[in-house]
């Protein structure tokens, strides 16, 4: 205000004077130079903004309005500082807490600069009163830590003396424990060696109980304490293999172990042939282990097995054939099943069931003894070969022991069976008996062999059967030698006897292929019925042939051979459904084919007659002269032209088609085989007719004019249409090559025409 008052009043001073004095005036002043310190200042330090802001806070206003209290009045500069203070113990018009509210712009921040070192004092002074407060309190407490680690210390100070004392006066005491503890482990390790070697090398009196005493039952102790006592004869043999040779000891432990060993194999010899004779006598049996693992160990003793088994044997043997009778004459429990007896009128069903209740038996007896000697782990499949001889000890304890269980019901079921066998009359009856018998017998020797009793008996019986069923075919074929023919029958159909014979033939065919294996070759299966083959096919085809000698007579050749054909035709259709008779087969189609070529050369030859050109073809194959055939009688071009007339009036019958003489075959294929092939040999006869009419050295006038008067016209390709045949290729390429020398011969003859 001063400097600009100044500067108005003096106006005639130069600017750049007056520019200078007033630079130099304001640089004097305090004012300025505070202001210009505080515009200078960088209020962007940290440490300022942080003052700043702490001062902020320490003079803020209050931060909501004090409307409605009465204001304060603003504290005089001159105010006593004493009573300022007193106010701030009070709590009224703190600085810090609660300062008055700004009335007029600046005064908080002149007060603030008038009593900040004040202000700061006053704190510093505030929070070193709390630290002295604090330290003391802090001081009292290391006072009493101090008197109480003095007391610690006299107390440690007590116990280390008294420790010293006590560690100088056990020192003996713990010399005198430490030799008493080695002494102590010696006798320990010296009394576990001789418990060890009596465990090791002697049975308790409990396990000597269990071996000799017969009131303790044989089970997994006995065996425990069994296995024991080997295991220490095996442990002292080595003991007795020192360098010194054997020992006392070693010698009285064999002695023992072997005495305990005896009486414990002849107790499990008697609980064995106890158990034997007890189960023997049930027809189902089941194992138990305990029965298994008394076999097992009776193997060792070959001696003692064999006399256990054969109690075994003697009950199984009763006990099946007292079974089987029962079953023949009583049934079962209830009467059910019934007697099997009650089935005797039933040949099939009797043999049958015999035969099945003693191959179910054996099934069973064999199921229990490969239990009781436990080869379940061959795991052999049902019906398989067994390999006798490859199963070790135990297949022939097996075998031997099998076939003396059922080797008494042999006798009983031999009887029934011849018996039921010899009274059979029909052959299909002995056949299926015979057949089911060689099922049972090729089952049999899978099961129980080739040298068992029964397999002997079922050989025996099976023999006996097919002999049967081979007399009784016998006797059929004999009855087909004197096969008689009512002599006013027309029919030409196969004889009632031959039929009923071929029927008998098919169902012991299907007898046949019923019972047969998979596994067998078709090379076997053909021999095991050839022999009946021969006998009831190759008289049937004598009977068949000496009866239509007889129809020859009585008749006609046709009869005869239409009757040979109807018989051999039924015996094939017999025949030709199984595969094993194949061979047989085979000999019948031969005489069949023989006997079809026949008929069709009679056939033939007879179509050539009925049509009228057979003269001309016979004397085409067999010329009597070398004249030209336009000379020879039968073959003028008026004969020839008669005969071609004739041949195609038969042309237009219904003979073309089917022919009268082979209405009465049976198979339908014959007839149609029969007549085609003799059509297809007409035709070719027809096409050479034609080619010898066509040759020039014939010398026949205008060839294709005398050919083509009449139907097929000389063409062979429209006679098999005619006929229904299917041209063949060689006869086609011969029609083309006619053509070609027919159109030639036109040609020539035109030629020789414009010549004349």
């Amino acid at each position: 205000m001063a400097s600009a008052t100044a500067s108005s009043s003096t106006p005639h001073v130069l600017p750049q004077a007056a520019g200078r004095k007033q630079s130099s005036t304001q640089a004097r002043n305090p004012v300025a130079l505070r202001l210009y310190k505080v515009l200078s200042t960088n209020f962007e330090d940290a440490a300022t903004r942080e003052a700043l802001q702490f001062l902020s806070d320490l003079y803020a206003p209050p931060p909501s309005s004090i409307k409605g209290k009465e204001l304060l009045k603003p504290r005089d500069e001159f105010e006593d500082e004493d009573d300022i203070e007193t106010d701030v113990a009070d709590g009224r018009n703190s600085i810090l807490n609660q300062p008055p509210l700004e009335q007029v712009p600046g005064e908080i921040a002149g007060r603030a600069r008038k009593h900040l070192r004040r202000d700061m004092e006053k704190k510093l002074a505030e929070g070193s009163r709390q630290f002295l407060k604090a330290l003391s309190e802090v001081d009292q407490r290391l006072n009493d830590l101090q008197v109480h680690l003095e007391a610690m210390k006299s107390d440690c100070d007590e116990a280390e003396t008294q420790l010293g004392l006590t560690e100088q006066s056990g020192r003996t005491l713990l010399d005198r424990a430490g030799s008493l503890r080695e002494e102590r482990k010696e006798v320990e390790d010296k009394k576990s060696i001789v418990e060890l070697f009596l465990s090791r090398f002697t049975l308790t009196e409990q396990e000597i109980d269990v071996i000799k005493s017969r009131d303790i039952p044989i089970g997994t102790r006995f065996f425990q304490t069994m296995d024991k006592t080997e295991k220490i004869r095996n442990d002292c043999q080595v003991l007795m293999a020192g360098e010194d040779g054997p020992t006392q000891a070693g010698t009285d432990i064999m002695a023992a172990t072997s005495s305990y060993l005896e009486h414990g194999y002849e107790k499990l010899l008697r609980w064995a042939s106890s158990e034997f004779r007890q189960i023997g006598r049930e027809m189902l049996i089941e194992v138990t282990p305990t029965l298994r693992e008394a076999i097992r160990r009776l193997r060792k003793r070959p001696e003692l097995l064999t006399e256990a088994l054969t109690n075994l044997s003697e009950t199984r043997q009763a006990t099946l054939s007292s079974s089987f009778l029962t079953a023949l004459t009583r049934g079962g429990r209830s009467g059910l099943p019934r007697p099997i007896e009650l089935h005797a009128h039933d040949p099939m069903r009797y043999v049958g069931d015999m035969l099945a209740w003693v191959h179910q038996s054996i099934a069973a007896e064999q199921e229990f003894l490969e239990s009781l000697f436990d080869l379940k782990s061959a795991k052999r499949m049902v019906g398989s070969v067994r390999n006798f001889g490859d199963g070790g000890e135990e297949e022939e304890w097996i075998q031997e022991l099998l076939d003396l269980a059922v080797g008494k019901l042999c006798v009983p079921l031999k009887m029934r069976v011849q018996q039921t066998v010899r009274s059979q009359e029909s052959s299909i009856i002995s056949y299926k008996i015979a057949n089911l018998l060689q099922f049972y017998l090729f089952t049999m020797r899978r099961t129980i062999g080739n040298h068992a009793i029964l397999t002997k008996t079922l050989q025996d019986v099976t023999d006996l059967a097919y002999n049967v069923f081979y007399e009784s075919i016998q006797t059929q074929r004999r009855s087909l030698a004197h096969l008689q023919l009512p002599p006013d029958d027309p029919s030409l159909t196969p004889p009632l006897t031959v039929l009923d014979h071929a029927q008998i033939l098919r169902d012991i065919m299907t007898v046949y292929q019923s019972s047969m294996v998979d596994d067998e070759d078709a090379n076997e299966l053909q021999a095991g019925f050839s022999k009946v083959l021969d006998i009831m096919v190759d008289p049937v085809v004598e009977a068949c042939a000496n009866a239509s000698e007889k129809k020859k007579h009585l008749r006609s050749r046709w009869d005869q051979a239409v009757f040979m054909l109807n018989c051999l035709s039924y015996l094939l259709s017999i025949l030709e459904p199984f595969s094993f008779t194949s061979a047989k087969q085979d000999g019948v189609r031969k005489m069949l084919d023989a006997r079809i070529g026949a008929l069709t050369d009679e056939h033939y030859i007879s179509i050539l007659n009925d049509a009228g050109i057979y003269i001309a073809c016979q004397t085409c194959h067999h010329r009597p002269s070398d004249e030209p055939l336009s000379r020879i009688p039968s073959m003028r071009p008026t004969d020839l032209q008669r005969a071609l007339k004739h041949f195609s009036t038969w042309l237009s019958g219904l003979e073309v088609l089917h022919s009268p003489r082979l209405s009465q075959l049976v198979v339908q294929k014959l007839h149609e085989r029969i007549h085609q092939d003799a059509l297809r040999r007409v035709a070719k006869e027809y096409r050479m007719l034609c080619e010898e009419i066509g040759k020039p050295e014939n010398k026949y006038e205008a060839a294709s004019t005398l050919l083509g008067s009449e139907r097929p016209f000389g063409r062979t390709d429209l006679l098999y249409q005619i006929f229904g045949l299917q041209e063949e290729e060689s006869d086609k390429d011969d029609d083309s090559e006619e053509e070609e020398g027919d159109a030639e011969d036109e040609e020539e003859d035109a030629e020789d025409e414009e010549e004349d």
